[in-house]
Parts: C-alpha cells; structure tokens; sequence
C-alpha cells in the first residue's frame, strides 16, 4: 500500500492563502472518500473537510465553511485543501486521511494509531496574525 504524502503546506499571515496535497495509491485512489484533519499542539484531532470517492459531497467543519474548498483529482491521485483567509487559529499540523466514508473517516482519527496506510504524516500550516 503506497502511503499517503501530503505536501504544500507552510508560513502565510492571517487573511492569506495556503494549499495542501495529498497524493494517494494510483490503484485504490479512487474508491475512497479522502478527507483532512488537523491537531494543534494540546489540542485533539479534528475533522476539517471530505470529500467522497466521486469528488461530488463534500463535507466541511463549521469552522473552515466559507474559507476552505476541497477537491479530489482522480486523475492525479491527489485531493487538495485549498485554505483561504486564514486565521492563526487554523495553525496546526494538517493530515491527509482516507476512508470509505465521512463516518469511516471519523471512526479512522479516533484511532491511535490509525490503521497503517490511511493516514498521512501530516504538514505544518502555521498562521501568524
């Protein structure tokens, strides 16, 4: 199972803009629903966005609707997180995840450590205000 390899990422002031990637398995990419969350230090995991494996229902935390967009390039193997007006509460590290579903998703984060192959490094977005 070819891991998931998150990339972009990095250093934006609040209001800008920031990407993040996610390359997944070209064989299994698309049956999934893929998904980010993201865990500030002395906070817990915590969903963001999803999107199902036909790139169509997509999901969003309250607190990113609005600012964040996600999509799903079966052609590229990638799902993207495109990050706008950011805020410094949005600093975390940000993991790419997949699962059959948003709720499979979900069951995936509660898990420690979550089954291998589903669940990314993780990439630093860092917000300064």
């Amino acid at each position: 199972q070819v891991p998931l390899r998150e990339s972009g990422g990095g250093l934006a002031q609040a209001g800008g803009s920031l990407r993040v990637s996610c390359a997944g398995d070209p064989r299994t990419f698309h049956v999934y629903t893929m998904g980010w969350f993201r865990q500030a230090p002395g906070s817990e995991r915590e969903f963001v966005s999803a999107v199902d494996r036909n790139g169509i229902t997509k999901y969003y935390a309250d607190s990113v609707k609005g600012r964040f967009s996600i999509s799903k390039d079966d052609a590229e193997n990638t799902v993207h997180l495109q990050m706008d007006n950011l805020k410094p509460e949005d600093t975390a590290i940000y993991y790419c995840a997949r699962g059959s579903s948003k709720e499979g998703l979900l069951s995936i984060a509660r898990m420690t450590p979550p089954p291998l192959g589903s669940w990314g490094q993780g990439i630093q977005v860092t917000v300064s205000s």
